[in-house]
């Protein structure tokens, strides 16, 4: 595998300015698809603004903490992907990666709260010997439990032990994030799945999509209750100028 990737060739999910160099740091693969996140060094230089350049990144991996799911990471190329937790202890500030409604890799601030757990969704499961249940995981993980968990299902994860501390059902009623498709990013609330076929609510409308493409998170996820807030506000406008007009 080649070591260099040029901007031009990076995935669009990447929001990176595409001109400035030719080259950018090619991912060490974690577990996540190209597509689904960034390389560490880019998030530090390019997102978070902490460095001007690679040489300050190798610098701030190696003489600063820089944790991922909870454990230090001096390897700048890592692949961070979705829901994938980065803390910097020395500023107290955690930060994750998900998309936007664009679909492109975003790197919002958490929640204290959520510095220390994060979501994975089951994309996978194993009997082994003895009937114990290994559960693959979307970032690549594997995990063995003896609690009752679907394909689809997500499960809340402490860090950095990867105890599972709850498990979130695929089922209507819950909220979920759009991984794939044309509605990629959104967050909404899950009202009828029908074999592969799912239905969601954004904004009180009903939205199809592919069962596959949903992620469910907790209700109280704040970067969900954000995004559903704000599209509530933007519709309760629309509605009061629509009045107006007439």
């Amino acid at each position: 595998m080649k070591k260099h990737l040029k901007r031009n060739a990076a995935p669009r999910t990447w929001d990176i300015d595409r001109k400035i160099r030719t080259f950018i740091m090619r991912p060490k693969s974690s577990g996540h698809p190209l597509d689904t996140g960034l390389p560490l060094g880019v998030i530090l230089r390019d997102i978070l603004k902490l460095a001007a350049t690679t040489a300050e990144v190798k610098k701030i991996v190696h003489h600063t903490p820089v944790l991922i799911d909870g454990k230090r990471q001096q390897e700048y190329h890592l692949q961070v992907g979705l829901f994938d937790v980065i803390t910097l202890p020395e500023t107290k500030q955690s930060f994750t990666a998900i998309f936007d409604r664009k679909g492109r890799v975003i790197i919002p601030e958490l929640l204290s709260l959520w510095a220390s757990q994060k979501v994975a969704k089951v994309v996978g499961k194993t009997i082994l010997r003895g009937g114990k249940v290994q559960l693959h995981l979307h970032d690549g993980k594997n995990i063995l439990t003896n609690q009752p968990v679907a394909l689809g299902d997500s499960i809340i994860r402490s860090l950095p032990e990867g105890k599972i501390n709850k498990v979130l059902p695929l089922q209507a009623g819950a909220t979920a994030f759009l991984l794939r498709g044309k509605h990629r990013g959104d967050f909404g609330i899950i009202k009828e799945i029908r074999g592969k076929q799912a239905t969601y609510l954004r904004n009180n409308q009903q939205v199809e999509t592919l069962k596959e493409y949903l992620f469910v998170l907790p209700s109280d996820f704040p970067l969900a209750k954000k995004q559903m807030q704000e599209g509530e506000e933007k519709k309760k406008m629309e509605e009061v100028l629509k009045k107006k007009e007439e």
